[in-house]
């Protein structure tokens, strides 16, 4: 398996096979973090942390506060695709890195965005 992931129209080859996902929450403007991993089964939701609570993000179970930040490991089977709502609300979307390479995706209102292990035609040799 690849390191490909596919987001919404585009087809990403990331450094390695885990990438974060972090944004600002809409409504109580919180940073967000979570940390997922391509395996065969779908993406695992590895970690997620977050600088707050409230407005349905509070810390989940086992959570500790490391460096200012809510931290804990959820219990979540591997999802096959993960969708990110995008409100333009954020004021900056969805921030996506793997190694050192990132990129924004959902800073403008605008259709969901669906995130996905790259189906093998989806991959460039």
């Amino acid at each position: 398996m690849s390191n490909c992931l596919a987001v919404a129209a585009l087809t990403l080859v990331l450094a390695e096979p885990v990438f974060t996902l972090d944004w600002t929450h809409s409504v109580e403007r919180t940073a967000w973090r979570e940390v997922w991993a391509l395996q065969p089964g779908g993406l695992r939701l590895v970690e997620a942390a977050v600088k707050g609570s409230g407005a349905g993000m509070d810390p989940g179970e086992g959570a500790v506060l490391r460096d200012g930040w809510w931290v804990w490991a959820p219990d979540l089977a591997p999802q096959p695709s993960v969708t990110l709502a995008a409100s333009g609300a954020t004021g900056g979307g969805w921030r996506l890195c793997s190694g050192e390479e990132c990129h924004v995706i959902g800073a403008e209102p605008g259709q969901a965005i669906r995130l996905a292990p790259c189906r093998r035609e989806d991959e460039s040799d």
